[in-house]
């Protein structure tokens, strides 16, 4: 597995390359690995945040950690991204960056790191990741329309990730990444009670509907917290997959990847379904991300190499 996602690493790399610190700060990659896996060991749920919060950077301004930039309306103020986890990691890897090659690596490497160590560390592939990324300057919340929604239908989630040049399994794929973390019942609980004709979603298991409302009572507590992955959350696994054929969905945009026949198909193949091409869920997920975290990139002389990661130079 990890040969194949090594060779997808060099496939895709647009003005990133494997190796970039090799040379002028050669302990990066493990610098970086070793403070998630400290802070992981702390607290599991780092792991889902760091990789949710990488996908959230990539979708506004490109992946150039944005995202990280503090300000009264800068991205991590929007709705989207406020209950982002995982920014102290960020900053305590770039300290010791710092103190090892001072000016030399970026914030928005760092977080592209971090989001495949992540994976790693929940049980999931490894794979090398193209760096040379370099910071932006502009971080706007009205920027954030971009992200998709917990309500969105397949064909507007289809249209913004292919403005990014990702396909439908791209889509398929990097949504799996929702075999690890969890969600608000403020994000799903509406599905539950009066979703249509006072009644909860039809798309939703009949056996897993009083299981979810004992979770997320009707005007309980919306900030509670509930696996995406109800049978393995902190395990990075195709048991997220399953969940949807199953009507086990949480978010209303993740079971529709069921429902619609177009990315059916693909849950259908990372499944290994009868009669069909089977699809390594691990390997292609490793795929994506090395598609996705190219996105609009900054490198050479575009943006900068910030000191502090919340603070533009």
């Amino acid at each position: 597995m990890f040969a194949m996602a090594a060779a997808l690493a060099h496939a895709h790399a647009q003005g990133t390359r494997l190796g970039f610190y090799a040379r002028t700060c050669p302990r990066a990659e493990s610098i970086v690995r070793s403070t998630v896996q400290s802070h992981f060991r702390s607290n599991p749920a780092i792991a889902p945040g760091l990789l949710r919060m990488h996908f959230h950077d990539c979708f506004v301004q490109g992946c150039d950690a944005s995202i990280l930039i503090d300000g009264p309306n800068s991205e991590k103020t929007a709705p989207p991204n406020r209950l982002l986890r995982g920014y102290e990691v960020i900053d305590d890897a770039k300290t010791q960056l710092e103190a090892a090659c001072p000016g030399v690596v970026s914030c928005a490497d760092i977080l592209t790191l971090a989001a495949r160590d992540s994976v790693f560390l929940t049980r999931g592939i490894n794979w090398q990741v193209p760096t040379g990324r370099r910071d932006g300057r502009i971080s706007l919340a009205s920027d954030t329309s971009n992200l998709p929604g917990f309500t969105e239908s397949i064909d507007s989630q289809k249209q913004k990730f292919a403005a990014f040049g990702l396909n439908t399994q791209d889509l398929v794929a990097l949504v799996g990444g929702h075999t690890i973390g969890t969600s608000a019942c403020q994000f799903f609980s509406y599905r539950l009670y009066n979703f249509t004709n006072g009644g909860p979603d039809p798309t939703i298991n009949s056996a897993f509907l009083p299981q979810l409302q004992a979770l997320c009572p009707q005007n309980g507590d919306g900030s509670r917290r509930i696996d995406l992955d109800t049978s393995s959350g902190n395990r990075f696994d195709v048991s997220f997959f399953t969940n949807l054929r199953n009507g086990r969905g949480i978010l209303e945009s993740d079971q529709k990847l069921w429902t619609d026949a177009s990315t059916r198909t693909f849950v259908k193949r990372f499944l290994g379904g009868r009669g069909m091409r089977p699809l390594n869920f691990n390997v292609e997920f490793a795929r994506s991300m090395v598609k996705m975290s190219n996105i609009d990139v900054k490198t050479d002389t575009n943006g900068e190499i910030r000191r502090i990661c919340s603070a533009i130079n």
